[in-house]
């Protein structure tokens, strides 16, 4: 296969060209970085990922971790992987120094995993869930729980889970029944199931910690008497690691991400589960969107390093495959052409650029707002960069597993009869993105938080900046000469989101939340869709500049307006049609009764 995974020159542009990501050490916390880390790291990442994980990828697929007696025993090559996935310092990466990380930036951390993510995702998620976990710990529970789990997590020793979903909730996190009675020593007695866990079970490390919900004994009902415990698999007593009534009930065979185990798990079989609280009883779903919303986002970086390795295997497919002569070729004696001649294929492969890329871009975009929330120096600047976070969380989870998995079916149509073979891999790469978009959180569920919480939080104030990020990019993109369409259309589409919000809004406020509602679905694609216009505005006005100020690499940028074009005149006048669906109410699916399908 062919070995880019991510092409390099994509992120470097986006990382310094687009986003100037080296300003970020002017933050005290980044201060010992500079852009000759940033490299060091991403080198680093690229030689990992294409010499170390990528190998193992299809061995992992082709068998996947197993339920053997009463544990999960992985793939042999992922016993090999993970130590070596530690050395990379990936797990506490982000995490200040104190705690044993790098005090690396997001935006960074966040492609150098894209790299790993893009390799081999199962392997890679067995990290991202574990650095989630512990940071959980690390941000909301005591000394002692630190001492005890978050440490040996950061360290690579044990593992993290986050073990939310019950069997008959699925993601209603309102009808949690695990059930925790206090105890005397400190601890609490856990019993319930949870399924779906990622990674909750395996052969590869001494210990996991499983970060989970459950109501304490005499909880209220609902959201507000959800509480958060770390719950070993294994407990301390008297400095040895001895089993704590933690059990594996089975393994779910999955479609995709076949090298990291989903697992059925019980919890006190025996009446002898420990579990300890995680900060205040009956706030534990609070704490746990600290969590959810790293996962999101984890899962839109793997969707766009899933859509990334097919889009670079697709392509290199489509330059050496010859095939067919041009329309207007008269000799059947003459040579065949490379795939990529033909008209349509060109179509298939810039529509995958449009994604792979503009997607990407989005993502470093989203980090760069973790990271200034997190260290920029004034609270006005936390905030504002914040709330653009909690905005664009929704859309990167949501918009790269949605288009993504469009994205992963042309790289299959592009291998023709060999696309649907598993002797090459595109296949594989579709069933794993498959998951994405239900991994953390359906689509429709994010439709409802963008369109229900988050647009119109703080009475807009994260739809304001929004619009404030578009328009900079506008007013820089018609000084850079872009065409004047090109940024007349996203103007008008940043004002039909604003205007179309306010409608949708104003039914909310009026108790009519069903109404508001009825098109979320439509709402989230609009938004995405004008989302990804700015991003591409912003990216074609970098070319302009670029090209403008004689840099060379004309293909390169030329590549990029090609691409800019593209999404602007054929995915942005979708919107209009969305935005009907949404203003009028079409009401077909929400009238449809039982009795009629």
């Amino acid at each position: 296969m062919a070995n880019p995974l991510v092409a390099d020159r994509n992120v470097e542009f986006l990382l310094y060209e687009v986003f100037r990501a080296e300003e970020l050490c002017r933050f005290p916390a980044y201060a010992d970085h500079s852009r000759e880390t940033f490299d060091l790291v991403l080198q680093n990442a690229r030689k990992f990922a294409r010499e170390v994980l990528l190998p193992a990828y299809k061995p992992m697929d082709e068998a996947p971790a197993r339920l053997v007696g009463t544990g999960i025993a992985v793939h042999p090559a992922m016993k090999q992987l993970y130590p070596k996935l530690v050395e990379q310092g990936m797990v506490a990466a982000t995490r200040p120094y104190e705690v044993g990380g790098q005090q690396l930036p997001h935006v960074v951390t966040c492609l150098a995993t894209l790299y790993g993510m893009a390799a081999n995702l199962s392997a890679v998620g067995y990290i991202g869930l574990t650095s989630g976990a512990a940071h959980l710990i690390e941000a909301f529970g005591t000394d002692a729980l630190k001492a005890e789990m978050m440490a040996p997590m950061y360290a690579g020793k044990w593992t993290g889970t986050m073990a939310l979903t019950e069997p008959q909730a699925g993601s209603s996190l309102t009808d949690v029944k695990t059930a925790a009675t206090p105890t005397d020593a400190g601890h609490y007695l856990v019993r319930g199931s949870k399924v779906f866990i990622s990674g909750g079970d395996q052969d590869i490390t001494e210990n996991i910690v499983h970060l989970a919900l459950g109501r304490i004994d005499g909880a209220p009902p609902g959201i507000k008497g959800v509480s958060l415990f770390a719950i070993p698999k294994k407990r301390r007593e008297k400095g040895d690691l001895v089993p704590n009534d933690v059990h594996c009930a089975g393994a779910f065979h999955k479609m995709g991400w076949r090298g990291i185990p989903s697992i059925a798990l019980n919890f006190g079989e025996g009446g002898d589960c420990h579990g300890w609280l995680v900060g205040e009883p009956n706030r534990g779903i609070s704490y746990m969107f600290q969590m959810m919303n790293e996962a999101r986002l984890m899962v839109g970086m793997n969707a766009i390093a899933t859509a990334s390795v097919a889009y670079n295997e697709s392509l290199e497919y489509a330059r050496t495959r010859p095939q067919g002569r041009p329309l207007s070729a008269k000799n059947p004696a003459a040579p065949q052409v490379p795939i990529i001649e033909h008209a349509d294929v060109r179509r298939m492969l810039l529509r995958q650029k449009a994604i792979v890329e503009g997607a990407l871009s989005l993502g470093v975009q989203t980090a760069l707002y973790a990271d200034t929330a997190a260290h920029a120096p004034t609270p006005e600047e936390r905030r504002r960069a914040f709330l653009l976070l909690e905005i664009m969380t929704p859309i990167v989870k949501s918009f790269s597993a949605e288009k993504g998995f469009e994205s992963n079916a042309l790289a299959v149509q592009i291998h023709g009869g060999y696309g649907y073979t598993s002797e090459y891999l595109p296949e594989a790469w579709l069933r794993d993105q498959k998951l994405n978009s239900i991994h953390e959180g359906t689509t429709c569920m994010h439709s409802m938080d963008l369109l229900g919480r988050k647009v119109v939080a703080d009475q807009g104030k994260a739809l304001q900046l929004v619009g404030d990020e578009i328009a900079a990019a506008t007013k820089r993109a018609r000084a850079a000469g872009v065409d004047a369409d090109w940024v007349a259309a996203v103007d008008r589409a940043a004002a039909l989101v604003g205007d179309l919000t306010l409608t949708l809004g104003a039914l909310g406020m009026a108790g009519k939340v069903d109404a508001m509602l009825l098109h979320s679905v439509d709402y989230l694609d609009l938004f995405s869709t004008v989302v990804v216009a700015w991003q591409w505005l912003l990216q074609a006005a970098v070319a302009k500049e670029k090209l403008s100020a004689g840099a060379g690499e004309t293909a390169f940028y030329e590549g990029k307006l090609c691409a800019a074009e593209y999404w602007l005149k054929t995915e942005l006048p979708r919107i209009d049609h969305l935005a009907h669906l949404c203003r009028t109410g079409e009401t077909s699916y929400a009238r449809i009764e039982n009795a009629w399908f």
